[in-house]
């Protein structure tokens, strides 16, 4: 493994952010770090994927390991599924590619999700009435500390709204390997969420199918979400609020048109809630004034409030303080406290 000084993780991230990492080094098996951990065991370390859920608000004093471990392989089947293991650095929207070719279903309502796939299980990643953890059959991570392989199940991620125990409890102790997918031989699609169901209508879709639901929903978040190549960005910045019923009641006399869905209960999760009602942030958001604010090189996309933009040289503090602006705006409106879904280093 070649350790690299001084290196910039503009490149690395989506948000294009121009931070210095004083070491950098790639990895594609676990075997060539464990020797660097062990002489380096006091060094600050950021493992790192494809940089799509985080923003870097300053330079990393220690050292970053992207990581880079490939391959995919189905390791069984039965009557109903397909078990299929990834290496968490294979490209996310590449291996539901992989899947979708091979008429393997349940990942194509999770089609162009930015990212790698290691991050999927530690995000619970969602989009479209579908959420990782529904095609999650476990995955191999190892301890940093205690420098051996642990596998989890989905009971042991306790999965939750955008967060698994990668963090929360165990935030920087692990590193994911690779991750085995459940995956249907028969679909159960999935079309009822958002504008599914009327971009299949306007793509003249005669009869459903994944791949059909896949191109539904990449025509979908290709023209409401910028591209990272484009315009630097990591996505939904915010997660959806839940509520409780009597707090969503008082808002829905004030704001009668106000977008609500009932909130998912987790009961794995490390943190359960009694909120019953989950709100949508962009709209929240865009109702405070925000969506296509610019400051600078830092904004509010003009497409999708949830999305926080560096249109060139924007600092990660600079992006981090709009959005504290955004969250005191719509508490001040609304009384609602939004959290962030990126990571912040």
């Amino acid at each position: 493994m070649q350790i690299r000084e001084n290196i910039s993780l503009r490149q690395y991230n989506t948000f294009g952010i121009d931070v210095r990492a004083r070491y950098f080094a790639s990895f594609a098996r676990i075997e060539e770090i464990e020797e660097w951990i062990e002489r380096n065991s006091s060094v600050m370390r950021v493992i790192l994927g494809g940089g799509s859920n985080l923003l870097f608000t300053r330079n990393i004093d220690g050292v970053v390991l992207k990581n880079e471990i490939m391959g995919i392989e189905e390791i069984t089947e039965d009557e109903h599924d397909v078990y299929v293991r990834a290496g968490a650095g294979e490209n996310w929207h590449r291996f539901v590619q992989h899947c979708l070719t091979r008429n393997w279903a349940g990942l194509e309502n999770l089609s162009l999700i930015p990212g790698n796939v290691g991050a999927a299980p530690m995000q619970n990643i969602g989009a479209y009435g579908v959420e990782l953890q529904e095609v999650f059959n476990s995955l191999s991570a190892y301890h940093i500390r205690e420098r051996k392989i642990h596998h989890f199940t989905a009971g042991d991620c306790a999965f939750g709204y955008r967060e698994s125990i990668f963090k929360k409890q165990y935030k920087n102790q692990f590193i994911i390997l690779n991750v085995t997918f459940r995956l249907r031989k028969r679909p159960v699609f999935h079309t009822a969420y958002g504008a599914i169901r009327e971009e299949l209508e306007k793509m003249q879709v005669k009869e459903l199918s994944i791949q059909a639901i896949s191109q539904a929903v990449i025509n979908i978040r290709s023209s409401k979400l910028p591209d990272p190549s484009q315009i630097g960005n990591a996505g939904s910045f915010f997660k959806n609020p839940e509520v409780s019923n009597k707090k969503f009641e008082m808002l829905k006399k004030q704001y009668p048109e106000i977008p609500h869905y009932p909130a998912k209960v987790y009961p794995n999760a490390t943190r359960v809630t009694t909120n019953e009602v989950k709100l949508a942030a962009g709209w929240l958001i865009e109702q405070c004034g925000w969506k296509g604010v610019r400051r600078g090189n830092a904004g509010v996309h003009a497409k999708q409030a949830l999305v926080l933009v560096n249109y060139g040289n924007a600092t990660g503090k600079e992006i981090y303080e709009l959005s504290e602006d955004v969250v005191r705006s719509v508490h001040k409106k609304f009384g609602v406290t939004l959290e962030r879904e990126v990571n912040i280093l």
